[in-house]
Order: structure tokens, then C-alpha cells, then sequence
């Protein structure tokens, strides 16, 4: 199982930035995938989940309208559109998998977890 997460970089204050996530070594559209994130001396945090079919996400209260999640079943891509960056986003970014269709938000609902990819929100 491999999830290979990139798409980070710095970025100025109210910038965007688009992650992608590419899945192998399961059955990608059988699972659930999710966003968390964790900066320096923090708890892991969830950022956004969305079932399989794609049909419904949820995301944390700190990024509700300004991230997007997103996946596409025929790449076995996740995607999260990052808009309206703050520095209080800059964190390591991960993908993650879990089994089954409905909303997961707590980071031990996940089997399988990527890297990280580093995001920094700096002017």
C-alpha cells in the first residue's frame, strides 16, 4: 500500500495551493479518504474527508470555505484545494484511507497513511 501525497510549498498569506494524493496497492474507490494535518508540537488535526463515491465530504472547522476536497476514482488521486491560505495553515499535510463508505474524522478510522507533504503560509 502506497499513498504518495505532494502539491506542497510556500506560499504567501491568502495564496492557494493544490495537494494531490496518489493512491496504490488497495481498492481506492472501496475507501473513504481523508486530509489531517500537523504542525510543529501539535496534535495530528483533521482537515477534510470525503466517502467514496466522492458524493459527501466534511471538513474541520478551521478550513470550512476555504479548502475543497476532492478524488478522482479512475487516477486513484485525492485532491484538497487550499484557498485563502493563513500561517496558521502551515503545517505537514497527510493522506489517508479507510475502509468502507461513510464519513471518518478521527485520524485511528484510518488504516493507511501517506508521507506528508510540507505547507508553509509565510510572507
Amino acid at each position: 500500500v502506497q499513498l504518495q501525497a505532494s502539491g506542497g510549498g510556500l506560499v504567501q498569506p491568502g495564496g492557494s495551493l493544490r495537494l494531490s494524493c496518489v493512491a496504490s496497492g488497495f481498492t481506492f474507490n472501496k475507501y473513504t479518504m481523508g486530509w489531517f494535518r500537523q504542525a510543529p508540537g501539535k496534535e495530528r488535526e483533521f482537515v477534510a474527508t470525503i466517502t467514496w463515491t466522492g458524493g459527501t465530504a466534511d471538513y474541520g472547522d478551521n478550513v470550512k470555505g476555504r479548502f475543497t476536497i476532492s478524488r478522482d476514482n479512475a487516477k486513484n488521486t485525492l485532491y484538497l484545494q487550499m484557498n485563502s491560505l493563513k500561517p496558521e495553515d502551515t503545517a505537514v499535510y497527510y493522506c489517508a484511507a479507510g475502509p468502507g463508505g461513510y464519513i471518518r474524522v478521527g485520524p485511528y478510522e484510518y488504516d493507511y497513511w501517506g508521507q506528508g507533504t510540507q505547507v508553509t503560509v509565510s510572507s
